[in-house]
């Protein structure tokens, strides 16, 4: 689903639209942050953030912009470091700031934090609400972990085992500002959400384990050379 907003993979049917225009391809109007940083280790990190710029932007123009999204993600000062001199949390800001360096309407993230230790992934979640509540950007965040999604979203969006669809979409009636000002992970309120969405999402993981065991004694017995 998410290539397809992209516009690097074509539906089978049906279409994405963003403000009435039909997705054909990739746009300027989309940023992407990748599951791994995706950065190219021959460059630092001024010059990663500014590689999506260099088409359409003059140098001294694109390095500005590249300094000032940095800074946006906490890495001011570390504009030379090369992706080996930074930590994981370091790469994935890098990675952050160059997908909002074209500023994107739309922030397309693919479990962007899954790499990272809990305490970072932490500290960049809380990172992430900031930048979009100052940017206004929308952000289509996959993840498998309900207490991210539920601290991140403005709406959680379940989807079922093969074939994939959506389920239900759960609101989050909680403005960014509650979330930062009190314990919210620790909360009753946090708790009720939590087990809503894990009910819903249950018998998925247990068709979608269901689904892998029968795959599993399929190719099993394909190999013993037995019949299906």
């Amino acid at each position: 689903m998410l290539d397809i907003i992209a516009g690097l993979s074509s539906p089978t049917e049906g279409e994405v639209e963003i403000d009435d225009k039909i997705v054909d391809g990739p746009g300027l109007d989309r940023g992407i942050v990748f599951q791994q940083y995706a950065l190219l280790p021959w460059r630092n990190a001024l010059k990663n953030v500014t590689f999506p710029l260099e088409s359409f932007k003059e140098k001294d123009e694109r390095e500005e912009i590249a300094k000032q999204y940095l800074s946006l993600v906490g890495l001011s000062g570390f504009e030379e470091r090369y992706p080996h001199e930074l930590s994981g949390g370091m790469k994935q800001r890098v990675a952050i700031a160059r997908a909002l360096a074209i500023d994107p309407e739309i922030l397309l993230m693919d479990e962007p934090f899954a790499a990272v230790d809990a305490q970072t992934r932490s500290i960049l979640q809380e990172d992430l609400l900031k930048i979009t509540e100052n940017s206004n950007k929308t952000a289509v965040f996959i993840t498998h972990s309900i207490e991210e999604a539920i601290f991140l979203a403005d709406k959680v969006a379940i989807v079922t085992a093969r074939p994939g669809t959506i389920k239900e979409v759960v609101n989050i009636p909680f403005s960014r500002q509650h979330r930062f000002t009190t314990d919210f992970k620790n909360t009753s309120d946090f708790a009720r959400l939590r087990h809503k969405i894990w009910e819903l999402l249950k018998e998925e993981v247990v068709k979608s384990q269901e689904i892998a065991e029968r795959k599993i004694e399929f190719d099993e017995k394909i190999d013993k050379g037995g019949g299906i």
